[in-house]
């Protein structure tokens, strides 16, 4: 099974930027649908941004469109997000998350479609 390690978290402030890392080991991610989850203190993980096997289908977050890009390098089997213009809401744990597609190139926006975690890197912007 796939193990996922988030990396790239840390303070930055109002307007800033940020790119997550998700590493992959174990499985090769291009037999996985991914996405990027955040849960803020009290509140519910939330989606952030998805990707398909593929990772030519991309769902996004109306709160973080336009702002944020997941994308995918395969020679290193890691995903990223990117995270631009970012904003004191943002504030949250980032997990990145994988479930096994082989004949499907959808995406998947609710955190009970996912198998596999990461233990979550912490994002804080500061206004």
């Amino acid at each position: 099974q796939v193990q996922l390690v988030e990396s790239g978290g840390g303070l930055v402030k109002s307007g800033g930027s940020l790119r997550l890392s998700c590493a992959a080991s174990g499985g090769t991610l291009s037999n996985y649908a991914t996405g990027w989850f955040r849960q803020a203190p009290g509140k519910e993980r939330e989606v952030v941004a998805a990707t398909s096997r593929s990772g030519g289908n991309t769902y996004y977050a109306d709160s973080v469109k336009g702002r944020f890009t997941i994308f995918r390098e395969t020679a290193k089997n890691t995903v990223y997000l990117q995270m631009n213009s970012l904003k004191p809401e943002d504030t949250a744990v980032y997990y990145c998350a994988a479930v096994q597609k082989y004949y499907s190139d959808s995406y998947y926006f609710t955190w009970s479609e996912y198998d596999y975690w990461g233990q979550g890197t912490q994002v804080t912007v500061s206004s």
